[in-house]
């Protein structure tokens, strides 16, 4: 009786490990796609920020009124993002507050989650994007 219980045991734990393997690849982190802000635009803009980061870490960000290059790191579910200075630009002090604010929640994220098309950045602030589809 003990010996079928391990035979079934063994078994079972064979035949499902391969598909814990497959759940875990289900989501990857979405490589050289363009992710868009899940927000509204500030008043009186239509600009969004955007992040889109290569499979070799460099990082392009789009605030609401700058832009900044980046390196990122990103491993399975962990993620660090260290910004360059965004490069100047006129805006309002609403929107390079929004940057600078931005940056920072950034620069904070330590994991990262990905359900569908959305892809979640968290740190002690979630921030939530969207894969840009055209």
């Amino acid at each position: 009786m003990r010996r079928r219980h391990r035979f079934f045991s063994l078994l079972f734990a064979t035949l499902c490990a391969p598909l814990a393997a497959v759940r875990a690849g289900d989501n990857p982190f979405p490589f050289g796609v363009e992710l868009m802000l899940d927000v509204e635009p500030l008043y009186g803009s239509k600009r969004i920020p955007m992040i889109e980061i290569e499979n070799d870490g460099a990082t392009t960000i789009d605030l609401w009124c700058a832009s900044a290059h980046a390196t990122a790191t990103v491993g399975e579910g962990s993620i660090t993002i260290v910004a360059d200075p965004p490069q100047p630009a006129q805006c309002s002090a609403e929107r390079q507050i929004g940057d600078q604010d931005l940056l920072t929640a950034l620069s904070q994220i330590s994991s990262w989650r990905r359900d569908g098309e959305v892809v979640e950045l968290i740190g002690p602030r979630t921030l939530r994007f969207r894969e840009m589809t055209n």
